[in-house]
């Protein structure tokens, strides 16, 4: 099963907040929502071509949390986000999170490696990966993600949690695809591919 992991980010590189304000989530964060706006209609289309494509769903606690609130409480199965994320397996990794609310849930809380690695050698399909900074962080680090699509948003915003820290691994990415759409969201899809060539003069 390839991993994938679909993330929506400023061009500053802030993924927080990208979708509203959540007090309880984002505390005294004030410039949640600032992607939303952007979504034209052939963005949309795109994501939701992304989510019918996954066999199934990993997930970091605070992002499963967010999702579960908003996508896992609704019936509207014909929206192709809603149906994705009710019907089909959904994993998250928690050591904290006992009984999970969301129908079609497992809780990965033991060796998150080598479990992740089971699932990546399923014959066939996707596992996909939205949001989950700090999953996603992880999950590079440990070289386990077989694509990365950045759906880059024409915006600053100035403050918020990054995709990327300040320091962490190099790691060169190959281009598989780029595109644009009609508000300036700019898409990219990599494949990690080891570690960056340096000049040496």
């Amino acid at each position: 099963m390839k991993l994938t992991t679909t993330t929506q980010v400023s061009v500053d590189g802030v993924m927080q907040g990208n979708g509203g304000r959540h007090p309880a989530l984002d505390p005294g964060f004030e410039r949640g929502g600032w992607a939303r706006p952007l979504f034209d209609d052939e963005a949309m289309s795109y994501v939701n071509e992304v989510y019918q494509r996954a066999d199934a769903f990993l997930f970091g606690r605070r992002t499963y949390e967010l999702f579960a609130g908003y996508w896992g409480v609704r019936d509207d199965l014909d929206n192709p986000i809603v149906g994705a994320l009710n019907t089909k397996p959904k994993y998250v990794a928690s050591t904290t999170l006992t009984e999970p609310s969301w129908a079609g849930t497992t809780v990965l809380a033991g060796d998150l490696g080598a479990m992740v690695g089971d699932l990546k050698a399923r014959a066939t399909g996707e596992l996909q990966v939205h949001g989950s900074g700090v999953l996603i962080r992880w999950l590079l680090a440990n070289h386990l993600v077989d694509e990365m699509t950045l759906l880059v948003c024409p915006v600053v915003v100035g403050e918020g949690t990054r995709l990327f820290p300040e320091s962490g691994p190099d790691i060169a990415l190959d281009l598989v695809e780029s595109r644009s759409f009609p508000k300036g969201i700019t898409l990219q899809v990599y494949r990690p591919a080891g570690r960056p060539e340096y000049a040496t003069d």
